[in-house]
Parts: structure tokens; C-alpha cells; sequence
């Protein structure tokens, strides 16, 4: 008997599934028959009732007289299969559940999106279509909705069928079904039930979310252009993300007790759901729209914790409390970790721009990350990545300091209760990378060794490894350093370090490093603000100071730190007030003395004061003196000294203004100073040092005093620029100025002209009428008087050139009257000028250690990742190298290592189009640059090098100019196949004009190559 009852349910459940199909099978019939578009109405209604819960009335309104009594008949067929009952409520639910989690829905969907949606769809009534047609999608499965709707976005799905029809029904279903009825926030609730998943095994089930999130995030993909702009990336992550949050929040608010089996079973299938879709949102690069609508809730859930005044402590709230545990399982079903370091980042920066404290930042990661911390991966992304290789705010450092390294909130750190060796470790790890000169100095590493050791005792520098060692020695090399900056973010290191060691005796190596009030920004963030207490201990300097020597007796002029600010004081009001007075401003002592003298003593005073006074009303042009008082650099020496100090403004614009007419001149000196003064050129800031709107003046001056280095001692400079070019402790706006300098040096010496005075010897004998070497005047009549004319075949003129005029005989048809006796060459009046290449013999120079570098991956140098726009502006600088080489041996030599550079994969198959295009443009370059009969003398010897980069650049630029979506890049392969067609051809005339070449097809090509180009006339 037990076992007829468990058949029983199965025969029941076998029946409606028949009857289910039978029903789908004679709808899809009566529509395949249908010749009007109320029948196929009629026919989808008569599904619909047995679904969902319909009114004949709403559907009857929307089609014609005579088919509504079928419709108020409803379920009818085909009249000789009889009309079936609809079913009651509590079957519609298993009619419901078959439909939808069997093979109907599969089929029967089919036929909705491509046959109605492409033949009928468009002339339904709009509460025909909701209710017979949407209705389908609206109030169906979720799951089972997306995996049937979202293919339909790609126009090969559809078939024969309009593809512009499917496609766009199915757009408005996704805006319908996922945006304005939440549907996703209905897949959670299916996820979390697992109603539709039990008899799955859990690896069937994680198979089923993955391909149901992966299909769910690629639809602003699929999307078209014209589709709704809900479906753009923007507004769709947006929705997606508040929906899948609200449906966690839902669903973790049902549930007290989180050790509750039923609340383990409903949340794994939510919250695995939600990690996949986070990490493939944050795959497609949304991450910043998907945290836009996480930080504001639990922000506002952190928020409420902590000014709650609840015995417990914030990480049990957290822990128990409904509504606030799911964050702390939402990162940990991200399962990739690059898309968790992505989030990471995001929220840290996105967090630095609101009002975010250190307690309220602590606990917000600790709620994201903390069960995952431990995780290698994740805490190499915190220790390593984020301390070392990002560079953050100083609020983000804070927050990773106390999460990542002390693992305590911020209020707790000063009791002894943080992470003594986690806190070692990660200082220790600082400073062996920051002592070393090579690595890059910037002002994050600094603020990250500043911040951990200001939560270090004394014992626990002891701890930690060679600290003193390599804090000294990273403190003294930056010192030593010109740049301003870097030697303050050393001083203030020192006194953090000397605070630690003696608190009572602090080291002030910088003024500007005020006891207390250390800015960490380094004056980069916001600027800093002059303290009322530093003003009034300012004011009381200024009167002790004016105690104990007589100087100024009107107002007293203080400078007040960095910022240029002045306190004056005036004796007769005590009052004080800041005034910014010109910097500038010269007083002379002479001046102050007697002035000085005279207030004193009245007894000095004697009759000249009237003359004195006089003299002083004369006129006096204060221009000659400030014209004398500027400085002037004559030295090459002083113009380094100068560019080093980029804390003298005044001193580093003089320097920009003589340092190209200096390096022109070419003193001796420069042959010595030319590697310190390129470096000074190349790391002095313009716009720290200039005026405000003058900073392409300054620019401007830089590159051509650069420009003129390289150009005029490329040896000595060059060798310089390639060690900035790939150091660290160089920008990308640097690295794309040395390669523009380099440029513009490579064609200034390639168009060298040389200018030679013309040689004009006296008359030797002066008493003949004609000279003896001058030609007699013989000849027909109405000749003219022979004429000297110049000649530039060499610089020096051994012999004499005449011409005269000659009357034109009957008989001529050539045009002209004149007739040259001698070479034919252009005259000048006073000099002859010159052109020549002098840049062949610098080629290698220029090239040669550029191309080395270009593939390894430094500290803070990556060229084929994340600096491409530097790889890019290196392959242009080397195509104008090479172009600059053009005919001569020097290209025919360099040819070859370049186009193994540029035959890499990682080179000519970039991701970005900007690098592909400069390879285009550069092998262009090498064909115009190779001589053709280097060409022929190549493929007729048999040079494989020469032949296969040949052949590589004709089969890449026509697989560019064929499948390359960039246009640029197809315009630019398109000129490299004519200019490579044009060099085939000169290259085929140099081996028929050779005597040694019998070939009858020769290739230029090796002949494992599958294109070939014949070369014309040596077929016949």
C-alpha cells in the first residue's frame, strides 16, 4: 500500500504533464492556422487562463464581435477535440509550476519570440499583448525567462525569422520583466527557496545561478545601440545592484537566529547568486556604478551601530543582528580575485570622497572583508598592492593600516590591543623598499611609513627588523635630494623616528615641520592653513627680535612660513593684520640706517637735510637698478645648479630663459655637463616654478633647450635620457617629453645646413680691359659679354664658370635664349649653404637602447600594460629615426632589430589601437627608409632577416587592413601595402638593371611564405 501511494502522486504529476503539453501542442497548432490576428489572441488566451488569473473580460475588449463568445468560452479548440475546463486556483498553481519547470515553457517560448513576435506582435491591442502575451513573461520563472529571452538579443538566434522584430520584443521584455517588475529581485527569492531547484545536487545548482548571472550582466553587451537606455551599462547595473541587494536584505530579515538550518539554506543560494553577478559586473568594469548603490546603505547600517548605545560590542552587532549580516557574506562569494581587488580599491576611493571618519571607514571594511582577510590573495592585495604599489589618499591609508596591518578599530589601537608583529612586519616591509634609491619617490610610500610608525613604541621598533639601519639610510638619501618636496617628506619621516626613540626631543631637520600638526598631503591634497597659535608665537619672535636690535621702525615685516604670508605690526596701534606685500621688494640697508639715525637723534640734523631733501625730489629710473640687480647665468654649471632648486622659482625660470642659447654656443664645459644638465632639464617642474598662464612658456623653453642638448652633443645626453626614460622615479609626462625631444633632435640633424662664404677672388692683373683667364669675345654678332658665374660643387672653387647670352638662329625650336657654357647651378649673392645628414651616424645611438627596455617590467614601468600610450609614442620616435636614416647603411642595419621588435605578438597584436597604429606608421617608415638595392642584394643573397620582416609587414598590414576594426589603423595599413608594393617594384628594377640576376621570378619573400610578389618584366 506505501508503495501505491508514492506512485500515486507521480501518476498524477505524469498526467498534468501530459495534459500540459497536449494543451501547449494545440496553441501552437491553432497558431501556426491562424489567418486573422484575433484567433492567434484567442489561442494565446486560452493557455493563459490555465496559468495565471485572467478576466475574459480584459482580452474580449480587444478583439472583434465574432470571436468574442469563443473567448468568453474559453479554453476552445479545434471543435472536434472538445473544450476543456478551466482549472481551479490551486491547480492553476500546478499547472503553473509544470509549465515552467518542464519542457512547455522551453517550446512554447520559442514560438512566442520569433513566430508571434516577428508575424503578429504588431497587431495586437496594447491590453491584448499584456495579458495574453506579456503575461507569459511577466508573471513566469525568472530563471527560466532570462534563459529564453536574453539569446533572442543576438540577430543569428532569430534565424529566418526579422531579426529587427525579435530583437527589439525582446528588449522591451528585459526592460519590462527585469526593470519595471523586478524581476531580479524575484530570481533571489527562487535562488534563496531553492522551490524550483530541489532536485538538483548543490554543484547542478551552482552551475544553474553562474549561467543565469552570467546571462544577466551580459545584456548591456548584447544590447543595441538603439535599445531602451535603460539597458545601457550605466542605469542596467544600477537597477541590477539595488535589486539583488534589496532581495538579500529581504530575505536575512526573515530570519532571527543566523545558526538556524532553514536561514543557511535560504541565504547560500542568494548570496551565491549575488557574488557571481558582482564579479562579472565588476569584470565588465562597473564597479564604481555598483558601489555608488552599496556604499549609501551600509554606510547608513555602520552608522546607526555606532551611535547606538548598545552594551554589545559593534563586531557582535554586526555578527547577530537581521538586516546587517548578508554584507558580511557578500565578498566572500566573490570567487574571483581580481574582481575583490577591484571592489576593493573602488570602495576606498569612492569612500575618500565623502564624510567618512577612521572609526566609520574601519568597521565598513571589516564588514566587507574580514572573513576573507586571511585569505593569501586578499591580504597580498592589502599589504602589498595598496600599501606599496597604489598610491590613496591619506584617509584610505588610515583605514588600511587599521584593518589590514593593526586588525583593530582605531579607538582601540592606543591600548595595546592591535597586532604587534602584523605591525613590524608591514613596517619592515616599507622600509627595506624605500630605503633603496632606485624606488620610486613619491609621497604615498612616505605617508604609509609615517602613519604605521606613529602606532609603534619603542619596543616595537626594536622588533622589527634592521629598522633603524634602513630608516637612517632611506632618510639620507633623500635629503641629498634637490627636489624640494622629497627632502621634506624625509624630514618629516625624521621626526616621527626621533618622536619614537625620544619623545622629549623631537629632530626638526625642516621648519616647516611643525610639532603636532605634520601634513601628510605634503601640501598636495588641500592647502595648509596658518594656525592662530602659530601666529601669535610668530608675533612674539618678531617683538623679542625687534628688542634686541634696532632695525625697522615703521612696521615690522615677518615672513610666516611657506605659504608667503607676512605679519605686520604697527607700533603706534598695536594692532595686527596680514598684508601680502611684493617678495620681490628691495630695501637698502644704507637706507634703513639713516633713516634709522635720523629718527634717534635729532642733534645730527644740520643744514644738507634741506639739500639732501631737495636731491631726493629729482626723478630716478628704478628700471636700471632691478636690471641690474637680476641674475644672469654665463655658466652652464650655474644653469644645473639653478634647475636643481625647484624651490627657487625666481632661480629656475632664469635658467630656462639662457639654457638653449648657452647649449648652442657649445662651451667646452657642456661636453662634461651635458648627462646632469639633460636630468636637471627633464625633472624640473615648469608649473611649480612659473606664473600662472605661463606654463607653456616654460614648457616651451624646456624642450627646445633639450631639443638643442641632444642635437648638439648626442653622444654625452643621450645616454641619460634612455636611463630616465625607464626609471622609476619619472612620470608618464615625462617619458612622452623625452621621446618627443628625441624627435624633434633626430630631424633637426637630419636637416643640417651648413652655410660657407663664397669665394671670390680680386682680378690679379688690373691693367688689361680683359682679364687674361676670361673667355675672348669672339663669336656671331649680337652676343653678349661673358659673365661669371658661381659654383657649388665644392666648397672651395679651383676654376671659373662663364655664360653669355646668344642671338637664337632661324632654324632653332628650342626655348630660351640663353646658353651655358658650364655646369648648371643656382647663383647666390653672398654665401652658399649647404645641407647634410648628420644623423645616419647617430642612428644606433638614438635607437639601440631605447628598443632595449621596452619589453621588461620595472618598478613603476610597465610599456606593454598599463604606460601603452609611452610604448606607442617609443615606436613612433623609432619610425622617425629610421625615417631620418632613409638610403643610407646605417637603415639597413637598424632595419632589422626593429622589425623584431615590432613583429612581437605583444607589439603588433596590442589591445590598444593607439599602439597599433604607431607599428603601421613605423613599418611604413622602414620601407621608405631601406635602399632598393640593399632590397634586391638581400633577397638575391639569400638574407633571411631582411626577406621574413619583408613578408611580416605585407601579411600583417593586409590582415590589419582586412580585419581591423579601428579605421585609422586600416587607412594606415592600406598606405603600408602601397608604399610596400612601391618598394617591391624599385627593388625588382635594381635586379633587372643587375647583370648577376637570372632569375625568372624572383620573390622578395621567403619561400616558406605563402605570398609572393612577381616582379614585373622578367617574365617574358
Amino acid at each position: 500500500m506505501a508503495i501505491e501511494g508514492e506512485e500515486s502522486p507521480r501518476k498524477k504529476r505524469a498526467e498534468l504533464e501530459r495534459r500540459v503539453l497536449e494543451r501547449v501542442e494545440h496553441v501552437i497548432s491553432s497558431i501556426d492556422d491562424a489567418k486573422h490576428v484575433d484567433q492567434v489572441i484567442i489561442a494565446l488566451h486560452s493557455l493563459a487562463v490555465c496559468l495565471f488569473p485572467l478576466n475574459p473580460d480584459s482580452v474580449s475588449g480587444s478583439v472583434d464581435e465574432k470571436y468574442r463568445d469563443e473567448v468568453r468560452k474559453c479554453p476552445i479548440f479545434k471543435p472536434e477535440l472538445g473544450a476543456v475546463e478551466i482549472p481551479s486556483q490551486d491547480e492553476k498553481a500546478e499547472w503553473w509550476r509544470v509549465f515552467y519547470k518542464g519542457s512547455g515553457f522551453r517550446v512554447f517560448s520559442r514560438v512566442l519570440l520569433y513566430d508571434v513576435a516577428s508575424n503578429w506582435l504588431a497587431c495586437f491591442p496594447a491590453s491584448a499583448r499584456k495579458h495574453v502575451y506579456d503575461a507569459f513573461f511577466v508573471d513566469g520563472c525568472a530563471t527560466e525567462i532570462v534563459h529564453v529571452v536574453v539569446p533572442c538579443l543576438q540577430p543569428g538566434e532569430s534565424g529566418s525569422y526579422g531579426s529587427t522584430a525579435v530583437i527589439s520584443n525582446a528588449e522591451r521584455l528585459l526592460v519590462i520583466c527585469l526593470l519595471d517588475n523586478d524581476l531580479v529581485c524575484q530570481m533571489t527569492r527562487e535562488f534563496a527557496g531553492n522551490c524550483h531547484f530541489e532536485d538538483l545536487s548543490h554543484e547542478q545548482v551552482k552551475k544553474a545561478i553562474s549561467a543565469t548571472s552570467q546571462l544577466i550582466t551580459s545584456i548591456p553587451d548584447k544590447a543595441r545601440r538603439e535599445a531602451p537606455a535603460s539597458l545601457t551599462p550605466r542605469l542596467f547595473f544600477k537597477n541590477l545592484t539595488s535589486q539583488l541587494l534589496h532581495g538579500v536584505e529581504e530575505w536575512d530579515l526573515k530570519f532571527v537566529d543566523e545558526s538556524d538550518v532553514a536561514y543557511n539554506n535560504h541565504m547560500n543560494g542568494v548570496i551565491l547568486f549575488i557574488g557571481e553577478a558582482f564579479a562579472r559586473i565588476s569584470r565588465r568594469g562597473s564597479t564604481d556604478i555598483m558601489l555608488r548603490e552599496m556604499i549609501p546603505k551600509i554606510l547608513e547600517q555602520v552608522r546607526s551601530v555606532l551611535s547606538s548605545t548598545s552594551d554589545l560590542a559593534s563586531s557582535e552587532i554586526f555578527e547577530s543582528r537581521p538586516g546587517f549580516r548578508f554584507w558580511l557574506k557578500i565578498i566572500e562569494a566573490v570567487n574571483d580575485s581580481h574582481s575583490v581587488e577591484r571592489i576593493a580599491e573602488e570602495l576606498l576611493r569612492q569612500l575618500a570622497t565623502q564624510k567618512v571618519n577612521e572609526v566609520e571607514g574601519y568597521w565598513i571594511l571589516w564588514m566587507l572583508f574580514s572573513r576573507i582577510y586571511k585569505h593569501p590573495s586578499v591580504r597580498f592585495t592589502f599589504m602589498e598592492k595598496f600599501l606599496l604599489w597604489k598610491v590613496f589618499p591619506t584617509c584610505c591609508l588610515i583605514w588600511i593600516i587599521h584593518f589590514a596591518v593593526l586588525e583593530c578599530p582605531p579607538q582601540s589601537a592606543s591600548s595595546k590591543s592591535y597586532n604587534a608583529r602584523s605591525l613590524s612586519d608591514a613596517v619592515h616591509n616599507l622600509i627595506v623598499a624605500w630605503s633603496r634609491r632606485e624606488f620610486v619617490q613619491s609621497s604615498s610610500t612616505e605617508q604609509q611609513i609615517c602613519l604605521c610608525l606613529q602606532q609603534m613604541t619603542k619596543e616595537d621598533l626594536d622588533a622589527t627588523k634592521d629598522a633603524l639601519h634602513l630608516i637612517l639610510q632611506g632618510i639620507s638619501c633623500r635629503l641629498e635630494n634637490p627636489v624640494y618636496l622629497i627632502r621634506k617628506m624625509a624630514s618629516s619621516i625624521a621626526l616621527v623616528f626621533s618622536k619614537i626613540i625620544d619623545p622629549n626631543n623631537p629632530l626638526y631637520l625642516d621648519d616647516s615641520c611643525q610639532d603636532e600638526t605634520i601634513d601628510w598631503d605634503f601640501g598636495l591634497a588641500t592647502p595648509r592653513e596658518v594656525s592662530a597659535t602659530a601666529i601669535v608665537l610668530g608675533e612674539e619672535k618678531t617683538q623679542e627680535r625687534e628688542s634686541s636690535s634696532n632695525q625697522i621702525a615703521g612696521n615690522e615685516i615677518q615672513k610666516s612660513g611657506e605659504k608667503g604670508v607676512h605679519v605686520s605690526k604697527s607700533r603706534k596701534n598695536k594692532e595686527s593684520a596680514f598684508n601680502i606685500i611684493d617678495p620681490d621688494e628691495i630695501i637698502d640697508p644704507a637706507e634703513l640706517n639713516n633713516e634709522h639715525t635720523l629718527q634717534e637723534g635729532s642733534d645730527y640734523e644740520s643744514d644738507d637735510s634741506e639739500t639732501s631733501s631737495a636731491s631726493s625730489l629729482q626723478p630716478y629710473d628704478l628700471t636700471d637698478d632691478d636690471a641690474d640687480l637680476k641674475r644672469k647665468f654665463t655658466q652652464l654649471v650655474d644653469v644645473v645648479g639653478a634647475l636643481r632648486k625647484s624651490d627657487d622659482a625666481e632661480g629656475v625660470e632664469k635658467a630656462l630663459d639662457v639654457a638653449e642659447k648657452l647649449i648652442r654656443a657649445s662651451p667646452d664645459e657642456l661636453k662634461y655637463l651635458a648627462g646632469d644638465l639633460g636630468k636637471a632639464l627633464v625633472q624640473v617642474r615648469c608649473f611649480e616654478s612659473t606664473v600662472e598662464g605661463e606654463e607653456d612658456s616654460a614648457e616651451e623653453r624646456r624642450q627646445k633647450a633639450l631639443v638643442g642638448l641632444i642635437a648638439t652633443r648626442p653622444l654625452e645626453s643621450l645616454e641619460s635620457m634612455h636611463k630616465l626614460l625607464y626609471s622609476p622615479n619619472v612620470d608618464t609626462s615625462q617619458r612622452i617629453m623625452i621621446l618627443d625631444v628625441m624627435t624633434d633632435a633626430a630631424q633637426e640633424l637630419a636637416n643640417t645646413r651648413i652655410l660657407k662664404s663664397e669665394h671670390r677672388p680680386a682680378t690679379l692683373i688690373s691693367s688689361s680691359n680683359q682679364p687674361w683667364f676670361t673667355p675672348r669675345n669672339d663669336g656671331p654678332p649680337g652676343a653678349g659679354s661673358w659673365k661669371e658665374i658661381s659654383s657649388t660643387e665644392t666648397p672651395l672653387n679651383w676654376s671659373y664658370s662663364y655664360e653669355r647670352e646668344l642671338p637664337s638662329k632661324s632654324s632653332q625650336t628650342r626655348k630660351g635664349k640663353t646658353q651655358r657654357w658650364s655646369l648648371k647651378h643656382p647663383t647666390h649673392d653672398s654665401q652658399l649653404e649647404w645641407s647634410q645628414n648628420s644623423f645616419p651616424q647617430y642612428a644606433a645611438v638614438f635607437m639601440l637602447p631605447a628598443m632595449q627596455g621596452h619589453d621588461q617590467k620595472r618598478h613603476g614601468v610597465d610599456l606593454l600594460g598599463r604606460d601603452f600610450v609611452v610604448l606607442g609614442k617609443l615606436i613612433h620616435t623609432l619610425g622617425v629615426c629610421i625615417k631620418c636614416a632613409a638610403m643610407h647603411p646605417e637603415a639597413s642595419v637598424l632595419a632589422a632589430p626593429l622589425l623584431d621588435m615590432l613583429r612581437s605578438r605583444e607589439i603588433s597584436h596590442h589591445a590598444e589601437a593607439y599602439v597599433r597604429r604607431s607599428v603601421l606608421f613605423t613599418a611604413s617608415c622602414i620601407l621608405v627608409a631601406l635602399h632598393p638595392s640593399f632590397v634586391a642584394s638581400a633577397v638575391a643573397e639569400g638574407n633571411i632577416e631582411t626577406s621574413e620582416g619583408l613578408d611580416w609587414i605585407h601579411r600583417w598590414a593586409l590582415k590589419v587592413a582586412e580585419s581591423d576594426t579601428d579605421r585609422d589603423c586600416h587607412t594606415l595599413a592600406v598606405g603600408c601595402l602601397q608604399l610596400h608594393a612601391e618598394m617591391a617594384l624599385q627593388a625588382s628594377r635594381a635586379l633587372e638593371s643587375s647583370s648577376s640576376t637570372t632569375a625568372q621570378g624572383i620573390t622578395l619573400f621567403p619561400v616558406t611564405s605563402n605570398t609572393t610578389i612577381k616582379i614585373p618584366f622578367l617574365n617574358s
